[in-house]
């Protein structure tokens, strides 16, 4: 039975709507005309040849991007732009390609990071750790070491980012998106750079994260063996347009898309 198979059962409504966005730079078209969905508790994976606009596309959704046209809706709500504070406010977070952790900080202390915009007392309570304030880090705190234990990274709560092997930087990320609970997790290329068992571990993981917190996964990647195994629904960009869209089984079966990816159909 396939991933696809033991999750269609619980896939609900669409949760997101991209609609007909295009995205400009100057005279350059990073964009043209993209629409899809993502329904909620799906794992939607956005695939495509270097240069395609996937990176883009992930701009747009979370703020850091205006589109040049189009709109997106998330939970019914629809915006010709969004920024970034009030996406992740709506519960949308976000993981990078090139990862923006605080080196010299604890795994503990970037995963807390994420817990920022659910912190309610002021700066200078937290900062005398007085009543309810102390009371607001200690649950805060008690959230973290769950994301801990989940990620498997126990024995490095205290280790300087820094100091960790790749594939673990990777996880504390992971962990500091999770540490917002998001309702839409956005993935760029969570796999990037990493050696067979690191993917092996990354994927169990998301696949994790999807079954166990019933968050909803976009995910930009690039090995197209990770994207069969563990989506449900695929989107095919190639020079900024749209090519495929479907069930793992048919866009690898798209001949646009073998062109895209192999250059030649076959």
């Amino acid at each position: 039975m396939s991933h696809t198979d033991v999750d269609a059962k619980k896939i609900g409504d669409v949760i997101l709507d991209v609609k007909n966005i295009s995205l400009r730079f100057g005279g350059v078209k990073a964009l043209t005309d993209i629409s899809f969905n993502v329904r909620e508790h799906e794992v939607r994976a956005i695939i495509g040849p270097n240069g395609a606009g996937k990176s883009s596309m992930l701009n747009c959704i979370n703020g850091v991007y205006t589109p040049s046209e189009g709109s997106i809706t998330f939970r019914g709500q629809t915006f010709d732009h969004m920024d970034s504070r009030q996406v992740a406010e709506m519960g949308i977070a976000r993981t990078f390609q090139n990862l923006a952790l605080f080196k010299g900080m604890s795994v503990i202390d970037n995963i807390m990071t994420g817990r920022n915009l659910r912190i309610k007392s002021n700066l200078f309570m937290q900062a005398l750790r007085i009543g309810p304030a102390q009371r607001e880090e200690e649950a805060h705190r008690e959230f973290v070491e769950h994301i801990i234990d989940f990620l498997e990274i126990q024995a490095h709560r205290k280790t300087p980012v820094g100091q960790l092997p790749y594939g673990l930087q990777k996880r504390v990320d992971l962990g500091r998106a999770l540490a917002m609970e998001p309702q839409v997790l956005l993935l760029d290329e969570p796999m990037a750079g990493m050696n067979v068992e690191e993917k092996q571990d990354m994927c169990r993981f998301i696949l994790d994260v999807n079954e166990e917190f019933g968050t909803t996964i976009v995910l930009i990647e690039h090995d197209m063996g990770v994207v069969m195994d563990i989506s449900d629904r695929v989107v095919v960009l190639d020079y900024g347009k749209k090519i495929g869209d479907g069930a793992p089984y048919d866009v690898r079966n798209n001949e646009e898309v073998i062109r895209a990816y192999l250059g030649t159909s076959h």
